[in-house]
């Protein structure tokens, strides 16, 4: 999997969050996106996940073939903060119904899922009633342990506490090969991993 940015630019208003970006993204590899909050981390990976259509130049996705901008969601996962998860479900309902939509990794089902997890006694519980951090993890859990070819994260560890650090880390370990992996970070347990760095102070 490909995406190509040739000269790509994003601006509300008259103000411009980036432009005069090219560069590709390829499977395989591991991106960070960096810069401060604001910075228009969070506009670049909408931009990439065809969610935000660019103010000038052009994006382009391939897989042995060119994949229209309309059905690139089909090949992605993305985890975020802004992305909520529907309260009244149960967990075991929300991995349900998140997996009507995208296939498991290989090797896992729902109950595997819930494990790695580690809330096994909350399989039952409405998703309301989890901590900030547990619904942190679900969102990273749904996105990794999905059968996709690129992964979005957006300040992954947002919510969790050292132990979640750690879990992260061993999720992104386990689940990220062979993937082509895109994080929106300014935090360096996030990003460490990643082999190429974008920082966004670079294209404004």
């Amino acid at each position: 999997m490909t995406i190509t940015l040739n000269n790509v630019g994003r601006r509300f208003n008259k103000e411009w969050i980036f432009r005069n970006l090219s560069t590709e993204f390829t499977s395989g590899n591991s991106y960070a996106i960096l810069g401060p909050n604001g910075s228009g981390k969070s506009t670049l990976l909408s931009v990439l996940t065809g969610s935000l259509t660019p103010s000038e130049g052009q994006i382009s996705f391939s897989e042995n073939k060119d994949i229209p901008v309309e059905d690139i969601y089909k090949h992605i996962s993305l985890a975020a903060p802004y992305l909520e998860l529907v309260e009244t479900f149960t967990l075991k309902e929300l991995i349900d119904f998140h997996f009507k939509f995208k296939d498991f990794s290989a090797g896992l089902n729902a109950k595997s899922l819930v494990s790695i997890l580690g809330l096994e006694k909350s399989a039952n519980k409405e998703i309301k009633y989890f901590s900030s951090g547990m619904k942190q993890r679900t969102k990273l859990a749904l996105a990794c342990c999905s059968n996709s070819p690129i992964l979005f994260l957006d300040e992954p560890t947002s919510n969790l506490d050292v132990q979640g650090v750690d879990w992260y880390r061993e999720l992104i370990e386990n689940y990220t090969k062979n993937r082509l992996t895109i994080i929106g970070s300014n935090q360096i347990q996030e990003y460490e991993f990643c082999r190429k760095h974008i920082q966004i102070a670079d294209f404004k």
